[in-house]
């Protein structure tokens, strides 16, 4: 029997910091039965009890172990996975601590932090190769008949809907034809991007810079997605998808959706 679940991936740009930005009544007041952040920039020695206990959730973490204050993932669930693991058996992108799987039996939960390309040329071709050995990877449990829900930021805005200036972005990472490449592919081999399949002419963003009062501006870009593979959608257990422009604390915002499973 089907029971019904709520989502949410939220990149808090630092835990420690949105801590002390309600981040406490927010969580509670989404409700989720599977809460999924990104970019916690925190060691696992700065882990507290009031962040890693929360009543009714069991809580799984991945941290950076290469840089301090720097990237890490952890999921908070209502429901007991039958497996957690760390990262995807490739040392360059796991040592980062950007990829959380909790399988679920029913399906296989992703929280992923997706590299940021715009530092370098070097730190670009890593992105790009982040997303070809990741879906290559998610790709054997798709194949396997499984299915998949892939959350996070993803840090690319797919289409001109999904940024407030994209003729300005064009030459900049995040909005370069080859990172929009990739999710034509990861759509073209089975996934959906769940909020474009319900809300295909919406205009919402995820995340905006803290310059120029881009949020006040709505001047966001949608980076942060929740993609599951197409037979979830097929069998209707995908119920809607959200951007909550309500909830503050980090330059993003949580996406989410709600589905039967």
């Amino acid at each position: 029997m089907s029971e019904k679940l709520k989502l949410i991936s939220w990149n808090v740009n630092g835990i420690r910091a949105v801590m002390n930005k309600n981040f406490l009544k927010s969580f509670k007041s989404m409700d989720a039965d599977i809460f999924a952040v990104q970019e916690t920039r925190l060691g696992e020695k700065q882990l507290t009890d009031e962040m890693k206990h929360i009543d009714g959730y069991e809580s799984y973490w991945s941290y950076s172990t290469v840089k301090k204050g720097y990237s890490g993932v952890a999921v908070f669930t209502k429901r007991k996975p039958c497996q957690v693991r760390h990262g995807i058996g490739i040392p360059k992108y796991d040592d980062e601590g950007r990829i959380l799987e909790l399988d679920f039996k029913d399906f296989v939960f992703f929280n992923i932090y997706f590299p940021n390309g715009k530092m370098s040329e070097e730190r670009l071709q890593y992105k790009l190769d982040f997303y070809r050995d990741f879906f290559e990877y998610a790709d054997k449990y798709k194949n396997d008949g499984r299915s998949l829900i892939i959350t996070g930021d993803y840090n690319t805005a797919h289409n001109e809907i999904d940024l407030k200036n994209p003729k300005a972005n064009e030459k900049n990472s995040g909005f370069l034809r080859i990172e929009r490449d990739w999710l034509d592919k990861i759509i073209g081999n089975g996934y959906v991007d769940t909020f474009r399949h319900f809300y295909p002419d919406t205009v919402k963003y995820s995340w905006w810079s803290y310059r120029f009062k881009a949020r006040e501006r709505n001047a966001g870009w949608r980076i942060d997605y929740c993609f599951v593979t197409k037979d979830m959608m097929d069998r209707g257990q995908i119920k809607d998808a959200f951007i909550d422009n309500d909830i503050h604390g980090s330059d993003h915002c949580p996406t989410g959706l709600t589905a039967e499973v």
